[in-house]
Order: C-alpha cells, then structure tokens, then sequence
C-alpha cells in the first residue's frame, strides 16, 4: 500500500500528470476540443499514457489552457473573450424572462476561438421558451443534454442559435433547480445578467 501511494506521489507521475494537462490545454485551445474528459484521454494517448491514475484533474487542465493561452495567445484571446461575453449579455437581455445565466468556459474567462456560449434558462414552461424563439424568428436546433440535478444525471431540453461570434446554446431547467440547488449547499459556476454587465465594465 505505502509503495503504491509512493508511487502515485512520485515526481515522475506528476510530471506526467502536468505533460498531459499542458497537452490536453493545446488540444482544447487550438483544434477546438471543447470537453476536457475528452482532451485528457487523447492527449494521454498522443503522449502513450494509457494509465488512467496519470489523468490530471480538470482543475490542472484550466490551470495549464489559461498558461497556454497568456503564451500563445494573448493578444487574441482577451479579444475573442470580450466579444462573447458582449453577445451573451446580448442574449441574456432578449432571454431575460426566462432568468437566464452564463456559465461555461466564457464566463470562467478560458474559452477559445471554438468556444460556445452555454446560457441556463429556468423556467417551468419549455414551450414557452420555443415559442418565443418562434415569434423572434430565430433559427434554433432542439436537442437534450444530461446534467446533475439534486445528485441524479437528468435530461435537460436544449436550444441551439446560431449567434454572431459563436452558437449559443441553451439549457432549459426548472425554477425549483435553483433552489434545489441552493438548498444543497450547491452553487455551480454561472452569472445573472448584472453581473455579466459587471464583468464587461472592469474588463
């Protein structure tokens, strides 16, 4: 056991740990891979890694995308970042009805030239969103995402527009979430309208 965990902690397995982080940051910032399960295990296996305890956390991930892109791409990304978080205040403020949030990796200031915008509506009526779609004359795609409500993996309904700078993609759940939620202890990382608009003043 003591060898094992010696093992785990050793500076070689960090070292791996922080090659596949710094490879899986290039993966997501240059060929557009947006999940970072995804972007681990093909950096693992480009670098013959097949040792799933080498995998690094997604924290270690963020951490080696956001080095990457102050490197390499610094005068682009802070560009690229403004103008969607500009279009999804935009979108929030034509979805205001519906209590809408950012999250996602445009709110966490990571996204990258092949980021979507994720916006979380909460409403009890999915038609009535679609049904405000239909009456702006917006062109949108349905389709459903699993996320983790109250410890469970559900299906969610989505809407996918197709935005200016990137798409903008919706996640509809129900009021109560929030709460559920709040209730939990549970906060995931997402923005109302005025603080987007606070994020965009100091930016």
């Amino acid at each position: 056991m003591t060898r094992h965990m010696t093992k785990d902690s050793s500076p070689q397995r960090r070292q791996m740990r922080e090659l596949i982080a710094q490879s899986a940051a290039r993966l997501i910032a240059e060929d557009g891979i947006q999940d970072y399960a995804a972007a681990k295990r093909k950096a693992a296996r480009q670098i013959g890694v097949p040792d799933s305890h080498s995998l690094p956390s997604n924290a270690e991930v963020e951490t080696a995308l956001r080095a990457y892109q102050e490197l390499y791409q610094k005068d682009e990304q802070p560009a690229r970042l403004k103008s969607l978080r500009q279009e999804a205040l935009t979108a929030m403020q034509l979805l205001e009805r519906f209590n809408p949030h950012l999250t996602g990796s445009v709110l966490s200031g990571t996204a990258t030239r092949h980021s979507d915008i994720n916006l979380q509506l909460f409403t009890d009526n999915v038609k009535e969103v679609e049904l405000f779609l239909l009456n702006s004359g917006m062109p949108y795609e349905t389709g459903e995402k699993r996320f983790r409500i109250n410890d469970e993996m559900l299906p969610v309904p989505t809407f996918t527009l197709q935005g200016e700078t990137a798409e903008i993609r919706l996640a509809v759940f129900g009021t109560d979430d929030l709460r559920k939620n709040a209730a939990a202890g549970k906060s995931p990382d997402r923005a109302k309208i005025r603080q987007v608009e606070a994020i965009l003043a100091i930016a």
